[in-house]
């Protein structure tokens, strides 16, 4: 009788996790708010050990997961060529969604207004780090030591190499044929740990979310309540009504499907707050549940978890509105189009580089002249809003692996309309 009951879906155990998570974070806040035993204990010790025990098994299949996707993809094109018009496809539309990204975000801004009536307090400051020249962007693309990237996870230049290795497997004759088999069998493996991962999330989300609400000084984020919740707002709707329209009107395929095959990957993006940390996730859900090629999903999910910023776009855009409105300084309209300009450039240009988001932030400021110190004003509510932009940016990344998929011939429609496409492999009860 008891294996006849139907069991939750993994979705469902994970949103539990979440919530649970959550619940049981503001009730230690409230009821144990200096308690030495719960943090030891439970905040810094068992929940810290299995949220970080969780990350670090997300991360751990980053590299080689991208890796070897990468190479199986791109030595199975038939004409290696065809990777420039797909990187072309890609790049372009990242840059699109972040340039409406950031135009509704200062839109938003400037109607709602809420830096207005804010106090400068005497104490805020922000020291930038200083943003890499094109140049130098551009030479790092390239790996001296490929092991060396890998070793330090830097994307985009496991990206180039895997891209070059691919193109040269396929160009080889037999001894890449020989060398192709291996990758596919590897590949698997790889999705099959994913899979297992996916599995335990329920525990390692409870955990990240415990902590985190245990731990969150609400007090500020309720003094900067109307930028946090206009920052809140304009990330769900660019998430939910602007990647509709665009995946409604470039391939014809349901917002409404799309939307609620990615709501794991959203849920990961927003506890893991990153978008490379989820890409193990946002792959498996692309390439099995919305039946995009993995010759396509294995360059476009990589690609745009490095360079695909919405998210951050969007916050630079509230902040720039915002911090003007506190320093009471007046921006042009020639001012707003350059805070558009150079934050989808830099989303571009600061690929990779740690801490980007302030960088982006920081390089718009100087852009159009306003005093980078009012960054200070809103790092103190910027942890809960990152973990939102995570869930935005990991959305834009499969919409756009979907449009480009579509566009290339590359994409199951069967597999997108079907509810239950891969949930049996899936959904693994350990």
């Amino acid at each position: 009788m008891r294996d006849n009951k139907k069991k939750l879906s993994l979705t469902a155990r994970i949103v539990i996790g979440m919530f649970a998570g959550i619940l049981v974070g503001f009730l230690l806040k409230l009821l144990f708010p200096e308690s030495v035993l719960v943090e030891g204990y439970l905040t810094k010790g068992l929940f810290h050990v299995i949220g970080q025990i969780f990350i670090s098994s997300l991360q751990m299949l980053v590299v080689p997961l991208v890796f070897v996707s990468l190479v199986v993809g791109t030595c199975s094109l038939s004409d290696p060529s065809k990777l420039g018009r797909l990187g072309g496809k890609s790049v372009l539309l990242y840059m699109i969604t972040t340039a409406i990204a950031i135009s509704f975000a200062i839109m938003a801004g400037v109607l709602i207004q809420p830096g207005a009536g804010v106090a400068m307090p005497t104490d805020a400051t922000f020291e930038p780090s200083q943003a890499p020249s094109l140049a130098q962007v551009i030479i790092d693309l390239f790996p001296k030591n490929p092991f060396s990237a890998m070793a330090n996870g830097n994307m985009l230049q496991i990206i180039i190499f895997a891209l070059l290795f691919g193109i040269a497997m396929a160009l080889v004759g037999k001894p890449g044929d020989r060398l192709k088999g291996f990758f596919d069998d590897f590949n698997e493996v790889i999705m099959k740990l994913v899979i297992i991962l996916m599995n335990l999330a329920p525990y390692g989300v409870f955990a990240l979310m415990a902590k985190l609400f245990s731990e969150t000084e609400f007090d500020t984020i309720f003094s900067l309540g109307k930028y946090f919740l206009l920052v809140f707002v304009v990330l769900i709707l660019h998430g939910v009504v602007t990647y509709s329209l665009i995946l409604k009107g470039l391939t014809g395929l349901s917002p409404k499907v799309f939307l609620k095959k990615m709501r794991e990957v959203q849920i990961f993006g927003f506890t893991t707050s990153s978008s490379n940390a989820t890409i193990p996730i946002t792959l498996e859900t692309v390439t099995k549940r919305l039946g995009v090629s993995n010759k396509i999903g294995s360059f476009t999910v990589p690609l745009g978890a490095t360079i695909n910023m919405d998210g951050t776009a969007i916050m630079q855009g509230v902040a720039t509105v915002f911090i003007a409105q506190v320093f009471v300084i007046d921006l042009t309209l020639a001012d707003y189009a350059m805070v558009v300009l150079t934050a989808t450039l830099a989303s571009i240009g600061t690929a990779g580089v740690p801490g980007v988001g302030l960088i982006m932030l920081a390089m718009v400021l100087g852009q159009v002249g306003l005093p980078v110190e009012g960054i200070g004003l809103i790092i103190g509510v910027d942890r809960l809003l990152d973990m939102t932009r995570t869930s935005v940016n990991v959305t834009g990344d499969a919409m756009v692996s979907l449009i480009v998929a579509k566009s290339e011939g590359e994409l199951d429609e069967e597999i997108f309309n079907d509810e239950n496409a891969d949930l049996k492999e899936r959904d693994v009860h350990l």
